[in-house]
């Protein structure tokens, strides 16, 4: 799977039958069985994706993202991992991984991440919601739910049973 297209570290533990598609930067992280990764996607050390997954290009998942099994998500969906993201400290110093929190997002089982989206940390978005294209996601998002909007909010809640 390495070619001098990708970047993917030796700390990197793959599952079966993972398939990764050209341009991509994975490191310190893990991948379940059977997900797919596509073009120009980055995955940053910590960061955990379930079995079955589709990450579409042009995504970021940060260090703390935690992503269950059979979630979707979307082209160009971008995860923060920093309450307050600042590039020096008060004495111009540039900051380290010493000077700043990880605070760990968390994505549910079958949930479906819309393209454009941007997700803010500390939050979860529940089981089996959909959170819609270009949305902002600044709180947590109920399972079942359909969210979209900046800030993201709820429009309606689907039954388990429509989703799966």
């Amino acid at each position: 799977m390495q070619d001098s297209y990708m970047r993917i570290a030796p700390s990197v533990k793959m599952g079966k039958d993972v398939r990764v598609f050209a341009f991509v930067n994975l490191y310190g992280c893990e991948i379940g069985d059977e997900t797919k990764i596509g073009t120009f996607v980055e995955i940053q050390k910590g960061a955990k994706i379930g079995k079955r997954c589709k990450i579409s290009s042009h995504t970021f998942i940060c260090e703390g993202v935690t992503i269950e099994d059979y979630v979707f998500v979307g082209h160009s969906v971008t995860f923060i991992n920093d309450v307050m993201p600042l590039a020096a400290n008060p004495d111009g110093s540039l900051q380290t991984e010493a000077d700043w929190e990880c605070k760990p997002t968390l994505v549910k089982k079958g949930a479906s991440i819309g393209s454009g989206a941007t997700l803010l940390c500390g939050i979860t978005v529940g089981e089996g919601a959909i959170v819609g294209a270009g949305s902002v996601v600044t709180k947590d998002v109920p399972p079942y739910a359909v969210v979209a909007g900046n800030p993201a909010r709820v429009l309606r809640t689907l039954s388990p049973a429509a989703k799966s």
